[in-house]
């Protein structure tokens, strides 16, 4: 009877024993994986920081794909200065035969009108009107062939057409900001180049400031 009694006793000791044990056991099993977890989670982030350390190439790609985006949206003022001064030659040859074709124009046209003197062109002889009226077809000419070629220009540079009005904003402003004030100009001081039309690369540029502040120097400062 004793004994009996000293089993009952005990087996709840051993039952509080097991559960103490499994409890421990869990959680020797659940420390390990936390640790585990927050271990993988450290070196993921210190083999990602090795690997762009290691590669020092990605961030260089990077910076070069932001500046070649930057150069595509972007016109470089030495090529800009080169297109702008072919914009100008093609206006210059396009000027050339439409001013001789609206002189020959008018000649062919007024030199096959019958010419009597005795009925004057308000009160001018018809003779002077004809002549005036040819040479006026010239100018004509004259007029339309910039516009003609500038056209014509245009047409092949659709692709670069944005950038290039956004440098030509750019440029106007520079020019306005830098240029010599008119008023101050005389017959012996004249504003160089006012509207910088002969600037067709860096170099004349940097001549064209050399000359306004030339201009200015000898328009604001008295001379010894």
């Amino acid at each position: 009877m004793s004994n009996i009694s000293v089993l009952f006793a005990c087996r709840p000791l051993s039952v509080s024993f097991q559960a103490s044990a499994r409890s421990r056991t869990t959680i020797a099993f659940s420390r390990p994986s936390r640790l585990q977890s927050v271990a993988s989670s450290r070196s993921y982030s210190n083999t990602t920081v090795r690997r762009y350390a290691a590669n020092p190439g990605t961030t260089a790609r990077a910076k070069q794909e932001t500046v070649t985006k930057l150069e595509q949206e972007t016109l470089p003022w030495a090529e800009y200065l080169a297109i702008r001064k072919a914009k100008r030659r093609w206006e210059t040859v396009m000027t050339i035969p439409f001013t001789i074709g609206g002189l020959m124009g008018g000649i062919a046209f007024f030199g096959s009108l019958e010419v009597d003197p005795t009925k004057p062109i308000f009160n001018i002889d018809p003779m002077y009107v004809y002549g005036f009226a040819t040479l006026a077809c010239a100018g004509l000419g004259y007029l339309i062939g910039p516009v003609v070629g500038s056209a014509c220009w245009r047409m092949t540079h659709r692709r670069s057409m944005n950038l290039i009005e956004k440098r030509d904003r750019e440029f106007y402003n520079r020019i306005v900001k830098n240029r010599g004030d008119p008023s101050a100009q005389s017959a012996t001081n004249p504003v160089p180049d006012y509207y910088g039309e002969k600037i067709g690369s860096l170099h004349n540029y940097r001549q064209w400031l050399r000359d306004q502040a030339k201009f200015k120097r000898k328009a604001y400062l008295p001379e010894d």
